[in-house]
């Protein structure tokens, strides 16, 4: 049995249902399918749950604080952690069930259950149904990627997406990996109750990071008393009694770490591996990523890759605005590319760090003459009144054309007020437009025109 549509779509992370809706709506009709969870990784297993413990960790962790605003908490306070997991399962689940419900509810659009596979390019089989169109969107995302250390498959171990339904607390987490994941689920573990240590393998936190945000990193969760074991290289992972032991050669420290529990938190794969791609003639990397040009068209004509198995960006804001780029080519006959947007993303640790632009190493790479700036968060008014002083404002600027070329802001608000720069850059406007700016008090943003009037020659 077969069914003809003019598009079909693999998956309902961020892209697939947006672009389901667009193509529906300009009369299209719409197949889209789906495995597993509606929403993807962000509503499922990434953005939704775990921003939804930082919020329970940072609340547990300010009414540890009590003191300092002067008040008090009869007791300890601790973590419930069947509560946590059951207001997570409930913010996370109505924005999985919404995405459900609104596919099914759109006019041309016909929701599949089941893994799509390619028989050709213009055929998709699920089940035992065939599918065709001549336009194909895959959306299929990533999972966890998980390295064959020794003894990895002698041990159990948490991902992000089984880490995210733990409802109890790990006496002593050790996760492995230093980065964006880890970090986070790291100090969400530390602040509910548990022992924590990260271990990375690279001389450093957050290696793609300038170096100074990674010290202040490092500082920050240590403060917290969460163990960091750099320049961990072999690691091996073994049964050690009830526990688990990590074991690693490092520069410094014990060859070996044993805890309760291990998170695994060393990057991504995509979710192309079973796709039957080859029958179609899709092109993939070494790694598995769906190779795209700079409109998101593969190398066959009339299949287009979305979100994280495309590789430009593995972020749910890049995924949505690839569906952006691709509904508006299509429709709009527009020209939007991928190389025209400027990275951006956020690390939510607390305080979270806000980036977009180029990187310290990026700018020297380049050659240009830059004018920069860093201002410690300690002489920001709101954040010494919300009682949040770690961090700093970081900006770079090209000596030449006064464009902002990147900046960091780890700090209170940090995610929130580096787009008012990045708005900047996309306008291709110099600096002096934000100095020149009058913002509201008392707020973190307002120090960006204070800080931007004291850019000096050179990075900072």
């Amino acid at each position: 049995m077969s069914r003809h549509f003019d598009a079909i779509i693999i998956g309902t992370g961020q892209a697939g249902p947006s672009l389901a809706a667009r193509l529906a709506a300009a009369g299209m009709t719409v197949a889209i399918v789906e495995r597993h969870k509606f929403g993807g990784t962000c509503v499922n297993t990434g953005c939704i749950p775990t921003k939804t413990l930082v919020a329970s960790a940072y609340a547990i962790h300010l009414a540890r604080r009590g003191a300092e605003f002067g008040f008090a908490v009869n007791g300890d306070v601790r973590a419930d952690m069947k509560r946590v997991k059951a207001r997570k399962d409930e913010i996370s689940g109505r924005s999985n069930r919404g995405v459900e419900e609104w596919l099914r509810g759109l006019k041309n659009c016909s929701v599949i259950q089941g893994h799509a596979r390619f028989q050709s390019p213009r055929a998709v089989v699920v089940h035992d149904e065939v599918l065709e169109a001549e336009k194909v969107f895959i959306n299929v995302g990533g999972r966890a990627r998980v390295p064959e250390f020794p003894g990895v498959h002698d041990v159990p171990f948490f991902t992000n997406s089984s880490m995210v339904d733990v409802d109890f607390l790990p006496e002593h987490l050790i996760v492995v990996g230093g980065s964006y994941i880890g970090l986070e689920f790291g100090q969400i573990y530390r602040r509910f109750g548990s022992e924590v240590t990260i271990v990375e393998m690279g001389s450093r936190l957050i290696g793609r990071e300038d170096e100074d945000v990674s010290e202040a990193v490092q500082e920050i969760v240590e403060l917290e008393g969460i163990r960091i074991r750099l320049n961990a290289k072999c690691i091996s992972l073994a049964k050690r009694g009830p526990g688990i032991a990590v074991g690693m050669e490092c520069n410094e420290g014990s060859p070996e770490v044993s805890g309760s529990h291990v998170l695994l938190a060393v990057g991504r794969t995509p979710n192309t591996h079973d796709l039957g791609l080859d029958l179609a003639g899709v092109a993939t990397d070494q790694h598995g990523y769906i190779i795209v040009d700079d409109q998101l068209q593969t190398n066959v004509r009339g299949i287009w890759a979305l979100g994280d198995c495309n590789g430009r960006g593995g972020f749910t804001h890049t995924s949505y605005n690839d569906y952006e780029i691709v509904a508006d080519n299509l429709l709009n006959a527009d020209h939007r590319r991928v190389s025209d947007r400027i990275p951006t993303y956020a690390l939510y640790t607390d305080p979270p760090l806000g980036r977009c632009g180029m990187t310290d190493a990026e700018i020297r790479k380049s050659g240009r003459a830059v004018l920069a700036v860093k201002h410690p968060m300690s002489k920001v008014g709101r954040a010494i009144e919300k009682g949040e002083t770690q961090g700093f404002i970081k900006v770079s600027v090209d000596a030449e054309t006064k464009q902002i070329l990147g900046a960091a802001i780890l700090g209170t608000g940090g995610d929130e007020v580096v787009q008012v720069l990045l708005d900047v850059m996309y306008a291709k406007a110099p600096y002096t437009v934000v100095q020149r700016a009058m913002h509201i008090h008392p707020t973190v943003a307002e120090f960006l025109p204070t800080v931007l009037s004291k850019l000096e020659a050179g990075l900072r």
